[in-house]
C-alpha cells in the first residue's frame, strides 16, 4: 500500500513522472539517506520510499503540511470548489499565518484546500508572504479529507525548513535536488529562485563527497554549468511544464548525476 501513496499536494514542476527515471540510480544506494534540499510537493521521495530521508524546503507551509501529516492529520473545514468560499479561506489562512498561527494544524488544513483549490496548484506568495493564487475554476476537486495512511510512511523522515545551504549533509547520503526551472516564473516562495540561486545549489551539490542528483529544465546555460562542475549529463523528455501563463508546452530535462558509483 505505501508504494501507492501519491503527492497530497499539487506542485508546479512536479517530478512524479521523473521517478521511473531516478529508481535505477537510487536502487543501488537505498540504504543511504535520501536528502532533498528542495523537496516541494514530495513526488520524488514518495516514489523512491526510503527507510531515512531528510526532507528541506523554503516553503514552511508546505513544510508544516508535512508534519502535520505525521501527525495523521484529517482535515476538518470546509471544502469545495467554490470561488467565494475559496477567498474567505485564503482571507483566514493569510490572517492565520499573520498572526502567528503558521505552524497550527488549522494552517495545515486551509494551506492544502488552496493548494488543491487554486490556480493550476501553484505555490505562490508576495513579497510580504501573503498567500496570492487565485482560484483555480476547476470543473471538479477530489479533496482528501484521511491523510492517516501517510503517518507510517513520513513518520520516518525528517522534515526541515529553510534555505538549501542550511541542510547539514553527510558524506554519504544521497542528494537529490529539484529546483524550479531555469524560467521567468520563479515565486514557488516569497524569496524566489534566481539564477543566482541555480549556480549556488550547483556549486554547493558539487562539493558533496556521496552520490548527487540534479534535474532541471534543459536550457543552454543550465548545460553549461553542469558540465562545468563535472556533472555527468542525461537529458530526457518532460511530459509538460507550468508557467504562470498555464503554459503547458513540451520542456526537455536534464539529469545532472555525480558520485552515483561511489
Amino acid at each position: 500500500m505505501n508504494g501507492a501513496l501519491r503527492p497530497p499536494l499539487k506542485w508546479a514542476g512536479g517530478k512524479r513522472w521523473l521517478v521511473s527515471h531516478l529508481k535505477p540510480i537510487w536502487g543501488p544506494h537505498s540504504k543511504r539517506r535520501l536528502v532533498e534540499p528542495l523537496c516541494g510537493g514530495l513526488a520524488v521521495t514518495l516514489g523512491l520510499l526510503p527507510k531515512r530521508a531528510l526532507l528541506n524546503d523554503i516553503n514552511p507551509h508546505a513544510i508544516n503540511f508535512y508534519r502535520w501529516l505525521q501527525a495523521g492529520l484529517r482535515i476538518r473545514i470546509a471544502m469545495r470548489n467554490d470561488a467565494e468560499l475559496y477567498y474567505s479561506h485564503r482571507n483566514r489562512f493569510n490572517d492565520l499565518v499573520a498572526n502567528g498561527g503558521a505552524n497550527t494544524c488549522k494552517a495545515a488544513e486551509l494551506f492544502y484546500y488552496l493548494n488543491r483549490t487554486g490556480y493550476n496548484g501553484l505555490c505562490r506568495f508576495n513579497r510580504t508572504g501573503q498567500f496570492n493564487v487565485p482560484f483555480g475554476q476547476y470543473r471538479s476537486i477530489g479533496y482528501k479529507r484521511d491523510f492517516s495512511g501517510y503517518k507510517q510512511v513520513v513518520s520516518r523522515w525528517d522534515f526541515l525548513c529553510g534555505n538549501f545551504e542550511c541542510v547539514r549533509l553527510n558524506s554519504k547520503d544521497f542528494v537529490y535536488a529539484d529546483p524550479p526551472y531555469d524560467v521567468e516564473f520563479t515565486h514557488y516562495a516569497k524569496e524566489g529562485f534566481s539564477w543566482d540561486d541555480q549556480v549556488r545549489l550547483a556549486e554547493w551539490l558539487s562539493k558533496h563527497k556521496g552520490p548527487v542528483v540534479l534535474s532541471n529544465q534543459a536550457t543552454p546555460r543550465i548545460l553549461k554549468l553542469y558540465k562545468k562542475l563535472g556533472f555527468k549529463i542525461k537529458v530526457v523528455d518532460a511530459p509538460r511544464r507550468i508557467s504562470c501563463t498555464g503554459d503547458r508546452s513540451p520542456a526537455k530535462e536534464v539529469i545532472a548525476t555525480r558520485g552515483i558509483d561511489a
